[in-house]
């Protein structure tokens, strides 16, 4: 348990620097680009997962 509250402790120190640093917004502006891209690879391998392969 101790180990988790170490890596979250550490997570929460990078996010801050992180956040404090001003590049929150360049990060959340990747962020959602790659998450279109995610959704939109998704979408196709469910259309083309479900073609049926004689």
């Amino acid at each position: 348990m101790l180990s988790w509250a170490v890596t979250f402790l550490i997570l929460a120190l990078i996010a801050a620097a992180l956040g404090f640093g001003g590049i929150a917004g360049a990060a959340a502006g990747m962020a959602k680009i790659l998450f279109f891209i995610f959704v939109i690879l998704t979408v196709i391998s469910f259309i083309f997962g479900r073609r049926k392969v004689p």
